[in-house]
């Protein structure tokens, strides 16, 4: 596909991937929602200078929301929808880290 930073969009912080990156080598990222594992795989591999051992990958659903809004002394009700998105689970081979703080990796 294209350059590794037109796939991935950002990596997902949580406190759950924080566990995981330290016990297992695991690694979650917001990807574009049209690309394969074979795309994400090379793409980490590129970006970061790492071997991939498995991708794993999620199409998430956007939530439904309501939003409730006063507008000179009338209340206005509208309803949107949050765009769909794709995560990608990122398992490095044993040796390899990704500081994503700083944007390094190591062997």
């Amino acid at each position: 596909m294209g350059n590794y930073n037109s796939i991935i969009i950002r990596p997902l912080f949580t406190e759950k991937m924080s566990q995981l990156e330290e016990i297992q080598r695991k690694y979650a990222f917001h990807v574009k929602s049209s690309t394969n594992k074979i795309d994400i795989k090379s793409a980490v591999e590129q970006k970061f200078d790492v071997k991939v051992e498995k991708v794993a990958t999620m199409n998430r659903q956007g939530k439904l929301k309501d939003m409730t809004m006063k507008s000179g002394g009338r209340t206005i009700r509208t309803r949107g929808k949050r765009s769909d998105w794709k995560k990608a689970i990122i398992t490095l081979k044993e040796g390899y880290s990704i500081d994503l703080i700083r944007g390094e990796s190591g062997v």
